[in-house]
């Protein structure tokens, strides 16, 4: 058996390195991250996965599940890519507050579909970002201080196992598998169908201000004033921007779940800073979320590195400010918390995260400036080094990363124990695999 052979398994299309258009399809949406692929199979339908999945069981080959690639790793030399973005239905269930999405939907399309319902799912802030790829992996976002991660939320999978046999997971008829599907990442079976929980969204509050660099020191310190006491349904986020071509910026990107009015009151300390550039807050429709960061839609090439601050005190904002931005495009802060912070019953592998900030910093992968882009990431971790802890949560995970950094050593264990049980010849191989 030979990789020719998968063109005849497939309904889909099959593309391997000599063909054109090859190289288009193996890329990550991160177009610093290379795929060395050994080739790309785009699924039909669910009965297309489920005969790439017998066939590399029968081949000794081994599938990476990716709808979009923005969590790409670039760690798959050899594998097969199977591209899933043409299972794309959703299916909003108004009365029962639940979405059933296909493996290649993406969240833009699911807040469009629950909006007009006075629902959101719990998405992050780029709508291109595929549902299953960001829930999988657990999923921080908005409403998170609200509701948690994204995977807990999630009510039933449909799968395909390691021997190419579709099922269904739920709680009720597979916890273990359930539980580390919803946080694990992809390294247990393929995902094929999400059926996930929305919530009510009547009304939202948020936006973006914009104020020159000279006000930084005015708005982190109403940035932390506003986290000290902020309710679980506002998220803020300060960002320190350094966009190719313009000035260097300081703005805060903020989200409340409830009425404008009140959003207004508990956000009423940014006003008493002057010189604002922009400010867009107002009412968002569910479906415009992805607006109040503006995050690029195309692929494009970056180095994101990511980190979770156990406080952010006075001395640690000198830190943050000591120096430029540069050559990093972003160094941002999430505020985190709320039921982030609480592992229910329910949970599942992505646990609990008691750090109360994220540290995000994002620079460009052009090869003139991604050593310097790297260098510089390390030297705000190594400045922050008494704040960091060291953990990540499987979502924000980039590329020289490992799952180990994610779970207790209980719940990798765990994890890697499924995955013996599971997946014993390793059919399938996450971004960041438990045995990696």
């Amino acid at each position: 058996m030979t990789i020719n052979d998968l063109r005849g398994v497939l309904k889909g299309r099959v593309l391997l390195p000599d063909d054109d258009g090859f190289q288009q399809a193996a890329s990550a949406w991160n177009l610093t991250v290379r795929q060395p692929v050994a080739a790309v199979a785009e699924a039909a339908d669910a009965d297309d996965v489920a005969a790439l999945v017998r066939y590399a069981r029968r081949a000794g080959m081994t599938v990476t599940a990716q709808p979009s690639g923005h969590g790409a790793s670039g760690d798959v030399e050899g594998l097969i890519l199977l591209r899933t973005g043409l299972l794309n239905e959703v299916e909003v269930h108004a009365q029962e507050r639940v979405v059933r999405v296909g493996a290649g939907v993406k969240w833009g399309q699911v807040l469009a579909a629950a909006g007009p319902l006075g629902l959101t799912g719990l998405s992050g802030s780029a709508p291109g970002v595929s549902v299953t790829g960001y829930t999988l992996g657990g999923g921080v976002g908005w409403f998170s201080r609200k509701y948690g991660f994204a995977s807990d939320s999630v009510r039933a999978i449909d799968i395909v196992d390691a021997e190419g046999e579709p099922g269904r997971v739920s709680a009720e008829s597979d916890p273990e598998l359930f539980w580390a599907l919803r946080g694990g990442g992809g390294d247990f079976a393929v995902v094929t169908a999400l059926e996930l929980e929305l919530y009510p969204a009547p009304v939202l509050y948020g936006g973006r201000v914009i104020w020159p660099e000279h006000r930084t020191r005015e708005v982190y310190d109403a940035f932390l004033e506003i986290t000290t006491e902020a309710p679980r349904e506002l998220s803020v986020w300060i960002n320190r921007l350094q966009l190719p071509g313009a000035p260097p910026m300081v703005t805060l990107d903020l989200a409340y779940l409830g009425e404008a009015a009140q959003g207004e009151d508990l956000l009423a300390r940014i006003d008493k800073i002057e010189g604002a550039i922009s400010d867009s807050r107002g009412v968002v429709p569910v479906a415009d979320l992805g607006g109040i960061t503006a995050e690029p839609t195309d692929p494009a090439p970056s180095i994101a590195r990511a980190e979770l601050l156990t406080g952010l005190d006075a001395d640690a904002v000198e830190l943050l400010l000591a120096k430029p931005v540069e050559p990093l495009i972003n160094v941002q802060i999430r505020h985190l918390g709320g039921a982030l912070a609480e592992s229910g019953g329910g949970a599942g592998a992505s646990g609990a995260v008691a750090e109360p900030y994220l540290l995000g910093l994002l620079g460009l992968g052009l090869p003139h400036v991604a050593d310097a882009t790297r260098a510089k990431q390390a030297e705000v971790v190594a400045d922050l080094k008494a704040y960091v802890s060291g953990r990540k949560p499987y979502t924000l995970l980039s590329p020289g990363d490992t799952a180990a950094q994610s779970f207790s050593g209980s719940a990798l264990a765990r994890l890697r124990e499924i995955k013996r049980a599971r997946d014993p010849h390793n059919v399938f191989r996450a971004n960041y695999p438990v045995f990696g």
